[in-house]
């Protein structure tokens, strides 16, 4: 049974109607595309799209001989003959216009109101097939045949009707249209996320213009064919032309995005859960598809490129730093500091890790590379660890956000030889613990959150000043005091000189805190207290043995009769050192303020001038004569303990495993 379709006005125009019929040329797209989709009302009648599509194929590819065998079989088909011919003959009808074949390819999308947009096309591409395959069915008729020639000279096939070469080429473009519009909607049924699909929702805005200038030259690819018009049909092809190669842009993106796609489901569903090494998941990460065609990521290490890539990582421990290009300055610094510290002592061993199995690798993420070059560049001038260099969308983006929690800030996730993540962010503990978080598990944190937590909170104990002191990761505190008040007086003084001090557009961003300076009760109460942490029985742990060690070092740094001074970044504590020395190191600040960006950061810079100054102040004789017993307690500022007696001489014990040689 025939289609029932809606029924419009005969195609019969009267001179007057057709002065007030638009002509499509001369109309913008937008206009058309408005009229068009007013004719949509839904998508929900059935129509055989396989088989139809494959019939009309066969029937534009003829000339070619392209044909395929898959419908060869059927026998019926939705839309059925009655209703293309009904199509048909609304087409042929048509006066030779481009304002009624504008008429009539309205009229047939209003018919077809409640087909789908590629059902539209393919409909009424059906329909002119039908006029379009039977003429050169019967144009290909041979001698032989008296029936076929009979009824190839009824229809006056090749004596005043022939097939143009400009309506070949039209045919030619519908064909190529028609296998698109099929494609966009094969993509369209798949439900794919449009986020990740984007360029779908683009090509979405062309079908309506798409499909009406492909009825449209249909109706005047019928009309001269019949030989009742004579449409100037390379207009047509010039049109269709113009909005298909939109519509063939936006597909193209998509097969690029749904490629993606596939290729993410792939390495996320098949290959990640299998990984065997670390190598095997930088690879899923950051090595494109041999099928992409597309360049593969270099690797370089200090400027240096790095000839057999990630596998320079194999059997490694690999920091993976992700970010964007934007405000990394400060985290290029640091890990830069961390590289060299795991490249000193290499060999050693912390916790059954060896420092120099750790490599740090930066993965920057960009979603346009067209304006950024210069200033990855500029990055990778100043990056010491290993980077990698790739202008292109990275094809494990999506494993990065999904596995590793990339949001967009920078993390460096610490993944273990085998490829498994040992901790997705280890930015903040090394942001506050620096080396010491080494080898930066989240257990490592809690080691040495408790081997200064009981620093702190015996300090806010006494002061509640205090509790301000530390919050910032970034910033250097200096806790300082003493029973010389001209020495605490000129420290404070020397420290006040470098604070908020500025190297090379960095800031050094210093905090300062005098023990006592509020409230001088606060001095005794924090020795005693810091006195009650002692222990003379053995350790429970390491950790507690390296409390006990500090609490040691403490205690005797009280012994200085000029002053004590505690560095820390952070509440990680990093140099516990004397007076004088660390006086003179901050009093020479100019003199080493340089190595603080060679270093990457302040306290290590800050020790490595302080280690110096202390060994000079160490190596001073202090030895004292006397012909009379007395309890004499040695000068020299780093002891500062009662000098033993030999005969009647004084020999200082700074020396000694009982002093506090820092």
């Amino acid at each position: 049974m025939a289609l029932v379709l809606s029924k419009t006005a005969s195609n019969g125009t009267t001179p007057q109607q057709k002065d007030q019929l638009p002509n499509p040329f001369e109309l913008q797209d937008s206009q058309i595309r408005h009229k068009v989709y007013l004719t949509h009302v839904n998508d929900e009648k059935e129509f055989d799209r396989d088989v139809l599509f494959t019939l009309v194929s066969n029937t534009l590819n003829s000339a070619s001989a392209q044909l395929s065998a898959a419908a060869s079989s059927v026998t019926s088909f939705k839309p059925d003959f009655p209703t293309l011919k009904w199509l048909s003959c609304q087409m042929i009808t048509t006066r030779g216009t481009p304002e009624c074949a504008h008429q009539t390819a309205l009229r047939i999308l209003q018919q077809l109101s409640g087909f789908s947009w590629d059902a539209k096309a393919l409909v009424a591409v059906a329909a002119f097939s039908l006029e379009y395959g039977e003429f050169l069915r019967l144009d290909r008729v041979q001698a032989a045949d008296q029936f076929g020639n009979s009824l190839k000279q009824l229809n006056q096939v090749q004596i005043s009707r022939r097939v143009p070469a400009d309506m070949t080429d039209l045919v030619t473009v519908i064909g190529e249209v028609l296998n698109y519009i099929n494609l966009w909607a094969k993509w369209s049924a798949m439900d794919y996320d449009i986020e990740a699909v984007h360029s779908l929702q683009a090509a979405m805005q062309e079908i309506p213009l798409v499909v009406y200038w492909t009825i449209a030259s249909t109706v005047a690819s019928i009309g001269n064919l019949v030989g009742i018009s004579e449409h100037k049909l390379s207009a047509y092809k010039e049109r269709l032309e113009f909005i298909f190669k939109k519509l063939q842009f936006h597909l193209e993106n998509c097969r690029v995005e749904i490629g993606r796609i596939q290729d993410y489901c792939f390495r996320n569903t098949i290959r990640y859960p299998k990984l065997k090494d670390v190598v095997e998941l930088l690879d899923i990460l950051i090595i494109p598809g041999s099928e992409n065609g597309t360049s593969i990521p270099k690797i370089f290490e200090g400027g240096v490129l790095i000839k057999n890539g990630i596998e320079v990582f194999k059997q490694k421990y690999v920091m993976l730093f992700f970010s964007s290009l934007d405000n990394i300055g400060d985290e290029i610094s640091l890990l830069n500091s961390i590289n060299n510290g795991l490249q000193e002592n290499p060999g050693e061993e912390i916790k059954g890790f060896k420092k120099g199995d750790f490599k740090i690798l930066w993965i920057p993420i960009v979603d346009d590379w067209k304006t950024t070059r210069e200033q990855f560049n500029n990055l990778k001038e100043k990056i010491k660890f290993y980077l990698v260099e790739y202008f292109e969308k990275l094809p494990g983006y999506d494993i990065i956000v999904d596995k590793f929690k990339y949001e967009g800030l920078p993390i460096v996730s610490v993944v273990n030889p085998q490829g498994q993540i040992m901790n997705d962010n280890a930015m903040q503990i090394i942001f506050e613990w620096g080396i010491d978080a080494f080898p930066f598990r989240r257990s490592d944190v809690y080691d040495l959150n408790k081997k200064w937590k009981w620093f702190w909170n015996l300090l806010e104990k006494t002061d509640d000043n205090a509790k301000r002191l530390g919050k910032d990761n970034t910033s250097y505190v200096f806790i300082y005091g003493g029973n010389d008040s001209s020495w605490v007086q000129n420290f404070k003084i020397a420290i006040g000189k470098i604070e908020k001090h500025v190297i090379n557009n960095v800031d050094i961003n210093i905090e300062p805190y005098q023990l006592g300076e509020s409230n001088p009760d606060n001095v005794p109460s924090f020795w005693i207290g810091l006195d009650g942490k002692k222990k003379n029985k053995g350790c429970k742990d390491k950790v507690d043995c390296e409390i006990q060690e500090v609490v040691r070092t403490l205690l005797c740094l009280k012994q200085d009769p000029s002053g004590w001074v505690v560095l820390g970044r952070g509440r990680n504590l990093k140099i516990l050192g004397h007076a004088e020395p660390m006086y003179q190191t901050v009093l020479d600040f100019d003199k080493w303020k340089s190595k603080v960006l060679e270093k990457e950061t302040f306290d290590v810079a800050f020790k490595e001038y302080y280690d110096v100054v202390k060994e000079k102040y160490a190596s001073l004789p202090y030895d004292h004569t006397s012909s009379v017993l007395a309890t004499i307690t040695c000068p020299n500022p780093l002891c500062g303990r009662v000098m033993e007696v030999t005969s009647i001489n004084y020999r200082c014990c700074h020396g000694s495993a009982n002093s506090c040689n820092l």
